[in-house]
């Protein structure tokens, strides 16, 4: 739809640096859409105010993140509202507004600009009630019930709803009331000209005959400790030493993490990166025997689809995962399923690819089969520009 504009908001993470977003802009703008972006500045990375880049209008403003409970969010999340209203009221008028979450909180900017006649499309990127419960185990306190009236409010505010699968979908037409044809589901999928094998680097694995490789965020909700804890029982139930393994990633647990490594006596074992370049994530993917999804079972991850699953895969590897739903449907025969939260199960299924190399290969072209295939971007990018158009009417 040549001459439309698209102004994308964005409060959890900068822009490009939040893959998934940046695929939505450049769809966008290769349909004709000139599109804007509000984000917050990165530490490291994107921290230009405005900048073009590729086509694409970026508006960042500035923002501490949040520590600690509940409260610094409300604080993180009062400062990201007044600096994204301020820049979309600068900006003039667009055709469409696309709120991602979370937090669901952005519906207020979008009901301002929906009086100027712009229609609003809700990217639900989390179910923020699930998140609130698995992140900070306050069971349904006053403040969940805050969290759930915001979602009502965002729903019953959107034109057109994006979910990023059916799991979701089903959500958004049970709790959020959504008709069926104002639901789309757009999947995330990895950039594959971002994950591109290269030679493996034997080096990587510290004279170790294995690397193991966790790729992600590192919060409460992430289960980075199941990993580790699962790594104890590789080496203390399993009786297996001849592996390296490598944390790439970083996020509210990480200082928390490197010291449940040390009281576990991983240390000598386990490596914690931070965050990478994509070519220093690209070597250590490359090198990579199996890669670890730990994810625990609660009621965010059971129903959410865990990018590193769709990178692992874009990458041919194979995966330990623990039985989530969503993670069953993104990996299919590319993983091997633990009971949910069994770190003892894990380890025994990470030491079973250890020993089977042609099991690994085959799991790893599985996943990368359907990474090219039916969980393509291009496929998403579709359903994308027809949640536009629906929007539109």
């Amino acid at each position: 739809m040549p001459g439309k504009r698209a102004l994308i908001l964005v409060e959890n993470l900068s822009v490009p640096f939040d893959r998934r977003v940046w695929q939505e802009c450049t769809t966008l703008r290769d349909a004709g859409w000139e599109v804007h972006v509000i984000c917050p500045q990165g530490t490291k990375r994107d921290t230009e105010p405005e900048v073009v880049m590729d086509g694409v209008h970026i508006h960042r403003y500035p923002l501490r993140a949040a520590t600690g409970g509940p409260a610094g969010y409300l604080q993180e999340y009062g400062s990201a509202l007044w600096h994204t209203w301020q820049l979309a009221r600068r900006l003039g008028h667009f055709d469409v507004v696309h709120a991602c979450n979370p937090p669901d909180l952005l519906f207020l900017v979008a009901r301002m600009l929906k009086r100027r006649g712009t229609k609003f499309v809700f990217d639900q990127h989390d179910l923020v009630p699930e998140l609130y419960l698995s992140r900070f185990d306050r069971g349904k306190d006053l403040l969940y019930q805050a969290v759930c009236a915001a979602e009502r409010a965002t729903y019953k505010t959107a034109d057109v709803v994006i979910a990023t699968n059916e799991s979701y979908r089903d959500i958004a037409l049970t709790r959020g009331g959504k008709r069926p044809e104002d639901v789309f589901v757009v999947r995330s999928a990895p950039a594959v000209e971002r994950f591109q094998q290269v030679p493996p680097e034997p080096e990587l694995k510290q004279g170790k005959e294995h690397l193991l490789c966790y790729l992600g965020v590192m919060g409460p909700q992430d289960g980075v400790d199941y990993a580790l804890r699962a790594l104890a029982a590789l080496r203390d139930e399993q009786g297996r030493t001849d592996w390296h393994a490598v944390f790439v990633g970083s996020g509210d647990t990480f200082d928390q993490m490197v010291e449940l490594s040390r009281k576990l006596d991983l240390a000598g074992l386990v490596e914690f990166t931070g965050r990478i370049p994509d070519e220093d994530l690209v070597r250590y993917l490359s090198t990579a025997d199996v890669c670890l999804s730990p994810d625990p079972l609660n009621p965010l991850n059971d129903v959410s689809t865990m990018n590193k699953i769709m990178e692992y895969m874009a990458m041919a590897k194979p995966i330990v995962s623990f039985e989530l739903r969503e993670a069953r449907v993104s990996a299919g025969e590319a993983a091997l399923y633990a009971p949910a939260n069994d770190v003892s199960a894990f380890a025994k299924l990470v030491a079973e690819l250890m020993d089977d190399p042609e099991r690994r290969a085959k799991m790893g072209l599985l996943g990368q089969s359907r990474v090219e295939g039916p969980l393509a971007w291009r496929n998403s990018a579709k359903a994308l520009l027809s949640a536009y158009t629906t929007a539109l009417g």
